[in-house]
Formats: structure tokens, sequence, C-alpha cells
């Protein structure tokens, strides 16, 4: 226990680093006991940990990815029948784009391929919600517990949101340009060890290009959430003494655009000044779920009452979720 104790403060929560930038502000003159040092540790502390996380995650996970290239994944998933092609679908969305804008094209194209519309919506449940970057960016930040406990209960949204819209038969509310496009099998060529590195660093500067904007944004929300909010404030909004605080939160993630790198500094310091865990992975969820960019990436491919539907059991699953965790949250943290 030990041992897993240091890895996470050290390694994955690099509270070291924390604790060097909180010296090296000190030096400056700078008092990181008070509002205007706290603020700025926070702020370069987590902007070098998500960083370094980040270009780490996104190499191991390109890495991986470049063995499933959409035709061989197309393959993968046109082997499996019945739930367990969802439970497939639902798994290789977590080593796929970290943001769901990124999930829609490969969702076309799998719906483009004939794939059973259920299983591919598993799949585009699954690629923001739970990728293996949300994984080990929680371990840092929640524990391992929340972490694992997340990405499994993501996993079952995932499924179970697929299996029911293949059951409801939702088949004629993808649009007809979608369903009568075909699909065009292209062999890609095998790579070598070399060109997958090179590969995955390519991914590694492209993703980072086009997260880190939001990263600035999150970890400056979480800084100023960690330091200059009253407690008072988030405890009544977000804390137990509110029952519809996982209804509030999931409401308000909706409408914002970012990733999971953008929202972990935001749960961190709503955590930190008592708002309820549930409440936190709620928002977290409906943010990198069905951000509006997104859904209107997605309109373009399947029609209203489909794309409700979508949202209808993503936003029912996140509120479920929410309560859940904050049901247990005793035992977690």
């Amino acid at each position: 226990m030990g041992i897993w104790q240091l890895i996470q403060d050290q390694v994955l929560g690099m509270k070291w680093l924390n604790e060097l930038v909180g010296e090296g502000l000190s030096m400056l003159g700078l008092d990181v006991r008070e509002r205007v040092g706290g603020s700025i540790q926070f702020f370069l502390y987590d902007v070098l940990k998500i960083t370094v996380l980040l270009c780490f995650l996104i190499f191991v996970i390109s890495y991986i990815q470049s063995y499933f290239p959409p035709e061989r994944s197309k393959r993968i998933l046109g082997r499996f029948r019945g739930v367990g092609a969802n439970i497939i679908s639902a798994l290789l969305g977590t080593v796929t784009p970290f943001c769901s804008c990124s999930s829609i094209p490969l969702f076309i194209g799998f719906t483009s391929a004939g794939l059973p519309l259920g299983v591919t919506f598993s799949f585009l449940i699954s690629s923001p919600m739970v990728d293996l970057g949300s994984l080990i960016l929680l371990m840092s930040t929640l524990g391992a517990k929340v972490a694992v406990i997340y990405v499994v209960v993501g996993l079952v949204i995932a499924v179970a949101g697929g299996t029911l819209i293949e059951k409801l038969h939702m088949e004629p509310y993808v649009e007809e340009f979608i369903r009568t496009a075909g699909s065009v099998d292209i062999e890609s060529p095998a790579l070598t060890k070399r060109e997958r590195v090179q590969y995955a660093k390519e991914q590694v500067l492209s993703t980072f290009k086009k997260v880190f904007p939001y990263i600035l944004v999150g970890v400056g929300i979480g800084a100023i959430i960690h330091n200059w909010i009253p407690e008072s404030w988030v405890e009544t909004v977000l804390g137990g003494s509110n029952p519809f605080g996982v209804v509030l939160a999931t409401l308000v993630g909706i409408p914002m655009y970012a990733d999971i790198f953008g929202t972990i500094p935001v749960a961190e310091a709503l955590l930190y000044k008592g708002a309820q865990l549930g409440t936190i992975l709620s928002f977290m969820m409906a943010v990198t779920t069905l951000s509006l960019p997104s859904l209107i990436m997605l309109r373009k491919a399947v029609k209203p009452m489909l794309l409700a539907m979508f949202i209808g059991i993503c936003t029912i699953g996140i509120i479920l979720v929410g309560y859940l965790f904050n049901a247990f949250q005793f035992l977690l943290i």
C-alpha cells in the first residue's frame, strides 16, 4: 500500500513538483499561503503536471492506436454480435481520440460501413467519456478507486446506451447519405516500429496544439475556485445540502466544450472546496460527452429523433452515475 501511495502521490500526482513550484515562488517573494501566491502555484503546478501527463499519454495511446486503423477496427467489430459487440466497441473507444468531436468522423465511418447502429453508438459514447487518459488523470487527482469505478461505470453507460438504441431499431433516423454511402476498405500498409513511434510523436504535437488552450482555461478556472471562491458557496450549490446539484452540474456542463484535460483541474478545485464527488463527475462527463460542438456535428449524420435519444440516454446515465457516486462517496475518498 505504501508503494502504491508513493506512485499515486509522487509519480502520478507529482506532489514533488507542487513543492518545487512553491519553493520557487517563495524565493521570488510570493507567499503561496495567500490568495495570489496560492493561485499562481496552483496554476503553474497543474499546467506543468497535466502537460507532462498529456504528452506521455497521447504518445502511448497513439502508439497503441496505430495497430487499430479504421478498417481493422471495422473488421474486429464485425466479428461480434449482440451485447458482446457493444462491449468490444466500448472498449475500442478507450484507445481512440480524446474529444467527442474527433470521435464523430470514426462513428460516421463505422455506420457507413454497415456496422450495427447500437454498436457504433457504444463507441461514440465511450470514446470521449472513458479514454485511457481519463483513467490516469483521475488516478493522479482523485485516487485509484474513483478512477477505476468511473471508467467501469462509463463503459456500462456506453454498452447500455448502444444496446437500447439497437433494440429500438433507430436505423431510419440516420441521415440517408450515411446509410447509402457504403464502405471502401483500403488495406493499410503494415507500419514498422519506427513509423509507429513517428506517428505517435506527430499525434502528440497535433493533439497538444488543440488541447493546450483548454488546459490553460481549465486550470485558470480551477485556480480561481481553489483560492478565491468561498467554500460555503460551493457547498451550497454543489454540496450535499442541494439534492439537485447533480442535475445542475450536468446541465451546466452540456453547453461547454473541453476535454478530460481541461475539466480535471476544475474538478480538483471543486472537490477541495466541498462539492460532492458524484456532482463533479457528472459535470466532467457532461462536458466531455455532450459538448455543444460535437452535438452540432452529430446532427449532420443523424436525424433529430436519434440525436434526442442519444442526448437523453447520456444525460440520464450521467445523472444516475452522479447520484451513485454521491451515495458512496464515503467509501471512495
